[in-house]
């Protein structure tokens, strides 16, 4: 089942309409004289009265400030203010930021990203309290499904990494005519997409006799971190290091500037995840050894995905009739090369994402098993 498309011309008069269809009930929230209930005992609230909100580890972060940015733009679409949560990849902080959202006695839209897997339920326990809805990505127990807990916690997005990780891996190992050792760098080990990517490689290295894992380390999805790990991992291992895979590319960036300080950059290629600008420019230039990432589009992680938030805080999807292939599923990701990553350099207009803001599920490529 899916929900029917709602155009953009219409989407805002839609999402009120069916907030005011609903029952009218009060709810606990001070301040919420607008909530409703959507017809399976949630409060919801009128489009106009929602909050905006998007759950980030940082904007310094390119993938993450490309979220934000994705988010921006559906904020402008249905003309609202977007509140943006940073936690440095702090998860007692991430918590006590969105406990805090409770405070502003709204119904609120959330779009967040969990630091770990283990951090999901208390993030959606407590987002349901406060009678929020909430879109998770990424990190989840496999266990735990939204439907576990209700239907306040609306969806969870991710992209199967075991199936990127191979694909760019494979461009690597190319890269390396087929042999040599590699070093590979980790993000945060409880992490899903860290987990899947490094599955993805050691599936790729077993169809690859001749290429060798030389040591693997976690940089904690940080430049800085990769930067340190890659120069020690240089000097133990020396001339045997013949490519880098790096869990995203904050980390290859950080790869490469170790390579640069060596003066080895273009001579052993590097691959990432997460498409950020800067990783498509050294992609483009053909020159430093960069040679391939993985685009998830934050810019559509972060707006579809609060559009869906949004459907549901307005009323204007009733959770309990999603299926559960729409509240669990795998998003679309493609791997950019020199040969495709002009079609990945320019950020998305709002014309772009249009389609996929109207209907969140549009780039879904199955439920999450």
């Amino acid at each position: 089942m899916r929900t029917p498309q709602v155009t953009r011309r219409s989407f805002k008069r839609q999402l009120v309409t069916a907030a005011a269809l609903v029952t009218v009930a009060t709810i606990a929230l001070a301040g919420c004289s607008s909530a409703s209930e959507d017809g399976g005992g949630s409060a919801t609230a009128a489009a106009e009265d929602v909050q905006l909100v998007e759950g980030v580890r940082s904007l310094s972060n390119s993938y993450h400030a490309n979220w934000v940015a994705g988010g921006q733009l559906f904020a402008d679409s249905v003309d609202k203010k977007l509140d943006v949560i940073t936690d440095e990849a702090d998860s007692q902080k991430q918590l006590s930021q969105i406990k805090a959202l409770a405070g502003s006695g709204n119904v609120y839209a959330l779009n967040v990203d969990p630091n770990t897997s283990a951090d999901t339920e208390a993030i959606v326990r407590a987002v349901t309290d406060a009678g929020g809805y909430v879109v998770t990505q990424w990190n989840k127990p496999d266990d735990l499904n939204p439907w576990d807990i209700g239907d306040h916690w609306v969806a969870h997005i991710s992209f199967d990494g075991r199936v990127s990780g191979k694909e760019v891996s494979a461009k690597l190992f190319d890269a390396m005519a087929g042999e040599g050792g590699i070093i590979a760098l980790q993000g945060i080990l409880d992490n899903v997409a860290s987990k899947q990517r490094f599955e993805g490689l050691n599936n790729a290295l077993a169809e690859a006799p001749g290429i060798t894992l030389l040591d693997q380390q976690t940089a904690n999805w940080s430049r800085s971190e990769a930067l340190t790990v890659t120069q020690t991992l240089l000097a133990k291992h020396g001339d045997s290091v013949k490519g880098i895979w790096a869990a995203n590319d904050e980390m290859a960036l950080g790869a490469l500037e170790a390579l640069k300080a060596a003066g080895l950059d273009g001579e052993i290629p590097i691959v990432g995840f997460d498409a950020v600008p800067q990783a498509l420019d050294e992609i483009k230039s053909g020159t430093s050894g960069y040679i391939a990432s993985v685009s998830t589009d934050a810019f559509w992680q972060g707006g579809a995905a609060l559009s869906l938030a949004y459907m549901a805080a307005s009323g204007a999807i009733k959770v309990s009739d999603l299926s559960h292939d729409q509240r669990a599923f795998y998003g679309t990701q493609i791997v950019v090369t020199g040969d495709n990553v002009d079609d990945f350099i320019t950020p998305p207009t709002l014309d772009k994402l249009e389609a996929d803001f109207d209907d969140p599920w549009k780039r879904s490529q199955g439920g999450i098993n």
